[in-house]
């Protein structure tokens, strides 16, 4: 990094070459856009029909990249797709932006750009190489690097980004020309921050008080609730997507090169007179570092072989939790924890005690009769998670387990199988398989098994030849003749952000509200691999008639009825205290008093929360007095303010300006951010990038 600096120093129109030539040949050697060309328009997208070519697109991400690696930051294989995305939306708001100024008339003259880079304060970023060690601006030899003929290329990208952020300050202050803060919001900003509730004390009238029996529905209750919620019921269209999915994961020829990888540093090392350090340096994604493991921290195969390695072995290379490990047992040693590995199979299913006994008993007998404790345990145990590997639970230390069956295995034999445990859980039908009393000291080099370009490819392309099969053949009959899992999303509108079941993807959604039913999809790439959808449902947009959402209103319409009753008590007994709180639990044991402590506008307060309309009561309201029913979330409040702080107004005085800007900065930042959201949510914006970079 330092030497490049260094060359960017020296020679700005050789670099500025090499980077030109560099993002040519990423042009014509991307075998994905040499795909894509095929009869393609070099174009990966636009903005209200302004063209961003690939070469364009391109050329920007390697120059971000670049601009990260000088920072010291790397985007890696697993972050290459969120990277482009980030500076597809970057070129986007900067076209729309250029767009909305030039419809504007705003533009800069050349004499306000050169103002700017000769004026007496250029910005940091031009200053900042001609800062000498006293930390003085040498203004000597910033004019003689700008007057460089040499330095002429980097001087015309010095102008662009000069023009661009006084067009750009041009447009805030058109935008903002209309930003104002009145005295009231000054004011009620102050007392936010500075007028306290020193204590008040409240009750809670909670509407689960009183019971669903108190509550008799009407059916004009429940059509009352429909008329005044008939907007919960214009349903927009919606749409279900049944789809195959072919998955982010690394493949076994993955897992097989990481593994021939390190066998041949395991061959290489035993030939070698450098110690295993130097290698971990050079071949292991985590710095070194000397580990003491218990037998928890390896896998079955791990255990097997360190447990018959001697020191100075090379152990491995096998499978861990961080990836492809290899081990250098340096020493082992005596564990004052006992390590216990276990398996169980697990009796619940039935619907008494007695019935779960007597088949754990059936159980037990066959196993000491010679049954297949493995076998048995895929077939019966209701562990799902342990049941597919023959019920083992690997190694574990004391508490890690409920007591019931911690004991049963620390006071148990290597391969006694044990009479059936009873548990919170069901009956257990316990073997102890292994006990390790030691500790192995070990450095490692860890490679994480990621996921390949072939395998991604192959990957895509097994997903491409699904699609053609199950549009000519049909869906769910390819799926079966291929053993592809078929999965179903929930419905979504056509204004979702995310699609349940699959997340974020806007050209899936599309797709589904431009195609009927049955219409099969094309390959999408989505965060968790590769889909091939199928429209698999249909919902037309409309109202919901009364007697489709009859039942499913009642809940609701009961809740509204039991806040009712609440409210109604709680103003009967807001009359009947008569200003003092602490009678309400004479009134009724089943209401508490408590008191809050000092809080202001943005405090979340102990056992209510940041409840506004608790807070905005309680700071307008007089000491003493006793507030009207506050509706919460779970009932209605009555609050008395014990005390409060006074508005200060030579405070007020001193702060006001300084609150008043601190508002400005914000409505500012607001306005721009809302504007923008609107412009990209009119714009016409074509995003095609999958067709240059496959997926």
């Amino acid at each position: 990094m330092a030497m490049m600096a260094k060359m960017r120093s020296l020679a700005p129109a050789f670099i500025l070459t090499v980077g030109v030539l560099f993002v040519l040949f990423m042009v014509i050697s991307d075998s994905n856009v040499m795909r894509a060309l095929g009869g393609r328009s070099n174009n990966v997208g636009s903005v209200n029909g302004q063209d961003i070519s690939y070469k364009e697109f391109q050329s920007r991400i390697e120059a971000e990249r670049q601009a990260l690696q000088q920072s010291g930051k790397e985007v890696d294989d697993e972050n290459t797709e969120q990277f482009r995305d980030q500076v597809w939306s970057r070129m986007v708001n900067e076209i729309l932006l250029k767009q909305q100024m030039d419809k504007m008339g705003i533009e800069v003259s050349d004499e306000e750009v050169r103002a700017v880079i000769l004026g007496d304060n250029p910005p940091a970023y031009l200053k900042q190489n001609f800062i000498d060690s006293t930390g003085n601006f040498n203004r000597q030899m910033y004019e003689q690097a700008i007057y460089n003929p040499q330095n002429k290329e980097v001087l015309i990208q010095v102008e662009n980004r000069v023009r661009n952020e006084l067009e750009f300050s041009k447009l805030q202050s058109m935008l903002l020309a209309s930003v104002t803060v009145g005295e009231d919001e000054v004011l009620r900003k102050f007392k936010d921050q500075n007028i306290y509730v020193n204590d008040a004390q409240y009750t809670l009238i909670s509407k689960n008080l009183f019971p669903d029996s108190l509550v008799h529905l009407t059916e004009d209750d429940l059509r009352k609730y429909y008329d005044d919620n008939i907007d919960k019921y214009d349903a927009k269209p919606q749409r279900k997507l049944r789809f195959v999915l072919f998955k982010d994961e690394p493949s076994a020829k993955d897992s097989e090169i990481v593994i021939e990888n390190l066998k041949y540093v395991k061959a290489n090392f035993s030939k070698d007179t450098s110690d295993f350090k130097y290698y971990i340096g050079i071949y292991s994604s985590k710095p070194y570092s000397v580990d003491t493991l218990d037998v928890s921290s390896f896998s079955t195969e791990g255990i097997k072989q360190i447990q018959s390695a001697k020191i100075g072995d090379l152990v491995g290379p096998v499978a861990a939790p961080d990836g492809i490990t290899l081990y250098h047992l340096l020493k082992v040693i005596p564990s004052k924890k006992e390590m216990r590995r276990a398996s169980h199979i697990l009796i619940n299913q039935f619907g008494s005690d007695e019935e779960n006994l007597k088949e754990a008993n059936k159980i037990y007998k066959e196993l000491i009769a010679g049954g297949n404790f493995e076998e048995i345990a895929k077939e019966k145990s209701k562990d799902p998670g342990s049941a597919r590997v023959g019920g083992d639970l690997g190694w574990f230390g004391r508490g890690r387990m409920i007591k019931e069956f911690e004991e049963a295995v620390f006071n148990g034999k290597i391969g006694v199988v044990q009479k059936p445990v009873k548990t919170s859980f069901g009956y257990h039908i316990i073997k102890v398989t292994g006990i390790s009393n030691k500790k192995y000291i070990v450095e490692r080099i860890i490679n994480p098994v990621k996921e390949s370009a072939t395998t991604k490819d192959e990957r895509f392309n097994n997903a491409k030849d699904f699609a053609y099969l199950a549009d000519k053949n049909g869906f769910e009959k390819e799926a079966n003749l291929m053993n592809y899992k078929v999965q179903e999303t929930g419905y979504f509108t056509e204004d979702a952000v995310s699609i349940p079941g699959l997340g974020i993807n806007k050209r899936v959604v599309e797709f589904a509200f431009d195609n009927g039913l049955n219409s099969i999809g094309e390959v999408y790439k989505i965060q968790k691999g590769f889909i091939v959808p199928q429209v698999s449902e249909v919902k037309d947009g409309g109202i919901i008639p009364f007697d489709e959402v009859k039942e499913q209103m009642r809940p609701a319409v009961l809740i509204e009825k039991k806040f009712e009753i609440a409210k109604s008590f709680a103003e009967d007994l807001r009359a009947e205290i008569n200003g003092d709180l602490n009678k309400v639990k004479k009134i009724d044991p089943r209401l508490t008093v408590k008191n809050t402590g000092r809080f202001n506008a943005t405090t979340s307060i102990p056992g209510i929360g940041l409840d506004y309309a608790f807070i905005e009561t309680a700071l307008k309201l007089e000491p003493n007095k006793i507030s009207e029913p506050v509706k919460s979330n779970t009932g209605y409040y009555l609050i008395k303010v014990i005390s409060k702080t006074a508005y200060d107004s030579s405070a007020y005085a001193a702060q006001s300006s300084t609150i008043r800007n601190n508002i400005i900065q914000q409505k500012k930042q607001t306005v721009v951010n809302q504007w923008l959201t609107e412009l990209n949510s009119k714009a016409d914006i074509v995003d095609e990038r999958y067709l240059f970079y496959g997926y």
